[in-house]
């Protein structure tokens, strides 16, 4: 079972999402197709001793994900930096950036629940009770 994250993670999370994705939108990237890409960054996840996050983002319907993906993490040195500058820690956090793929799953459990013979099961179960 996963540890809850703690308020502390929590906020700093927040802030180093608050950070990456002004950078973002302000189109501080060297990348011209992170600049034009509709990026959400979707959650940031600190670890206990806030020495790493993971940046979790998606793209408008998937598009590019992998291409931003990959060049995201080749200015991961950047945030890192932008990170430093505005936020005051101790340690600033070794940022991983990693695709979402809550809406994936949420669209797969979806198809699976309007599938005929699970609304078949279900209608059965039902009628048991």
């Amino acid at each position: 079972m996963a540890q809850e994250l703690s308020n502390r993670q929590l906020r700093v999370g927040q802030e180093v999402r608050r950070v990456i994705a002004e950078a973002i939108e302000q189109g501080n990237v060297r990348s011209q197709e992170v600049a034009e890409a509709f990026i959400t960054i979707t959650n940031v996840i600190m670890s206990p001793d806030l020495k790493y996050a993971t940046v979790y983002l998606t793209t408008l319907n998937g598009r590019s994900l992998g291409l931003i993906l990959e060049q995201l993490t080749a200015d991961k040195w950047m945030f890192k930096k932008l990170v430093a500058d505005k936020l005051k820690l101790r340690f600033t956090p070794e940022i991983n950036f990693r695709a979402d793929d809550t809406f994936d799953e949420v669209e797969r459990i979806d198809r699976l629940m309007n599938d005929p013979k699970v609304k078949a099961d279900l209608a059965k179960t039902e009628d048991e009770d």
